[in-house]
């Protein structure tokens, strides 16, 4: 066990320091050069890492890990879809699921409102996690700061009390908001697909800021939460 312990934490700090050679690994890690040797063989064995430049004695990560993420992430839309469907139908509105990753969430699948006011946000944006309601869903279960408050709009929430004070009213309520704190043309609701180490996903229905009033929030609130509980069941996670 504490083999495979000892090249999982080697691979880590390969994707995160390629190129990188073995005795800063070995620093790094604070293992044995023959140990960290011995992983590094392994993982190169595996397809996991490749000599880097074609020099033995540096080393990176293949495209395996991002094959493997990949098929994690086809997974996760395909049960996704139907939730974010009945969603959309029971609000009319747009549908976002992200994950996070990072500082940031990123948005992997969308399912857009038939209303001709609408707000569309590529696939692949990157959101900060203190200023929108997918972000702050999923900071609410990392119990750790989001670094750097910047502000967005008049709105956003920059204060780290503050912050903490939002999260945790994330955790009693069951969902997360966003009152124009990335962009003051955007409001949107949004809850948490939680797995056994926490958040892997978030579910939100986002709209024109006009069309969410305190009513609807509330209302949309709840919905957004139930299909997150509903996606998070499909995937096995509870």
């Amino acid at each position: 066990m504490q083999n495979v312990i000892n090249a999982l934490r080697v691979l880590e700090e390969v994707a995160a320091r390629q190129p990188i050679g073995v005795g800063e690994l070995a620093r790094g890690l604070g293992l044995p050069k023959s140990t960290v040797q011995r992983s590094l063989k392994t993982l190169n064995e595996a397809g996991w890492i490749r000599p880097a430049g074609g020099e033995v004695t540096r080393w990176q990560v293949t495209s395996k890990a991002l094959q493997i993420a990949r098929t994690t992430e086809l997974g996760l839309r395909d049960a996704a879809m139907p939730v974010m469907e009945e969603l959309r139908q029971r609000t009319g509105e747009t549908i976002h699921l992200m994950v996070p990753e990072g500082d940031a969430v990123v948005l992997i699948e969308r399912l857009e409102t038939d209303k001709p006011l609408r707000i569309v946000l590529p696939l692949g944006i990157r959101l900060p996690l203190h200023a929108s309601a997918n972000g702050k869903a999923v900071l609410a279960h990392l119990h750790r700061p989001a670094g750097a408050l910047l502000g967005y709009t008049g709105t956003t929430i920059t204060d780290p009390d503050a912050l903490r004070a939002e999260l945790d009213a994330v955790l009693a309520r069951g969902y997360a908001d966003n009152r124009g704190e990335w962009r003051s043309d955007i409001a949107a609701v949004a809850s948490a697909v939680l797995g056994p180490d926490g958040p892997v996903a978030s579910l939100s229905v986002s709209t024109p800021a006009s069309r969410m009033p305190e009513a609807l929030r509330a209302e949309y609130g709840k919905l957004v939460t139930q299909a997150a509980r509903t996606l998070t069941d499909s995937l096995g996670l509870r």
